[in-house]
């Protein structure tokens, strides 16, 4: 069974093979109902848009473009959010806010982003 439909059983917030992972398992569950199918599925296409996050973040490097990076760093937000990828979630939202601002922080917190999509697209890999 893997870990993904374990936890989907789970009653419990977080599942002990689950612990050290960045993907809020039972949280999933719930947002898909148990259906361990749809969180897989939901979990591979999460994947994939922050597979393509950096790319599309650093086509958008030209200056005042910092609501650009904000609308994206907004997408991923909330799908992290969505799947239960909350520290990234937050690390999205400072990003957002310092990108939309365009303050100077944005450019130090984007290799926040870069590492934490990195750590969360490592969890999803051991989970599938």
């Amino acid at each position: 069974m893997s870990q993904i439909q374990s936890a989907s059983k789970q009653a419990e917030p977080c599942a002990p093979a689950a612990a050290d992972l960045v993907i809020d398992l039972v949280h999933l569950s719930r947002q898909t109902l148990g259906d361990a199918a749809l969180e897989v599925e939901l979990l591979r296409l999460f994947d994939r848009q922050a597979a393509g996050f950096i790319a599309r973040l650093h086509a958008e490097t030209q200056p005042h473009e910092g609501a650009k990076r904000a609308d994206l760093a907004h997408m991923l937000k909330g799908s992290a959010r969505a799947v239960g990828a909350f520290a990234l979630g937050d690390v999205m939202e400072g990003f957002e806010r310092a990108s939309r601002a365009e303050e100077p922080e944005a450019a130090v917190l984007l290799a926040d982003v870069e590492r934490a999509i990195a750590r969360t697209r490592a969890d999803l890999a051991q989970l599938m």
